[in-house]
């Protein structure tokens, strides 16, 4: 009698057990794809740079976003690309963009202005939405994607949902490496995963939205 009492209760436990091991093995495989690609270097040529925007000292690039640049400037330099596009808005206080602070320093360490495209965006999302009319103006479809090595997967993502070839080119020497990483590759498997079932373009709209900071790129 007992066992028909409580039959209905444990297949109830075994289904939520079913379904809480599909999401821990969702994330456990997306954490995957992210680590994979931090550490995935690509060496061939592209029609652009993209390099995502994160916080500026004043009128300088914050030691992050130097480095994210001087990547961008290897890559550059070496012409494996002929144009740097510059992305990240203002925060309170800014005095200028991202984008403007960046194009300023890639100006001064020997890069054309006419090979430099500045956008805006408060997080990775608005970061591609910002260039892509300027990119297909241009026809510009296979870019190389520089950002710090935890966010280069879901900057790949968004730029191939937004219609681009992107193949990644993660910082080496981040300064973000200084920090507990742990936190950026977990939070990075939780944006992950919620953007590709929501839709990376609505998980954007709710956070800024919600006044959500994302740090390091959004």
């Amino acid at each position: 009698m007992l066992r028909l009492i409580f039959a209905p209760v444990r297949l109830v436990f075994k289904i939520l057990s079913a379904f809480l091991t599909l999401i821990l093995l969702y994330f456990a495989v997306t954490f995957g794809q992210i680590w994979m690609t931090s550490h995935e270097h690509s060496t061939g040529n592209a029609q652009a740079i993209l390099v995502f925007g994160t916080t500026a000292d004043g009128l300088t690039p914050s030691p992050e976003l130097a480095a994210r640049l001087d990547d961008a400037l290897q890559v550059f330099h070496t012409h494996r690309a002929p144009l740097i596009v510059v992305t990240g808005g203002k925060r309170p206080g800014d005095l200028e963009t991202e984008a403007q602070v960046s194009a300023t320093y890639l100006k001064s360490h020997g890069v054309p202005a006419r090979d430099i495209i500045e956008g805006s965006g408060a997080d990775t999302w608005q970061n591609v939405t910002s260039v892509i009319t300027a990119l297909r103006t241009r026809h510009i479809v296979h870019v190389i994607t520089v950002t710090d090595p935890f966010h280069e997967y879901r900057a790949v993502a968004i730029a191939s949902a937004q219609g681009l070839s992107a193949v990644p080119t993660p910082v080496e020497n981040s300064p973000t490496s200084k920090y507990s990483l742990w936190r950026y590759y977990l939070k990075e498997t939780l944006d992950v995963g919620v953007g590709r079932i929501i839709g990376y373009g609505t998980l954007s709209h709710w956070t800024t939205s919600h006044g959500v900071t994302l740090p390091f790129g959004g």
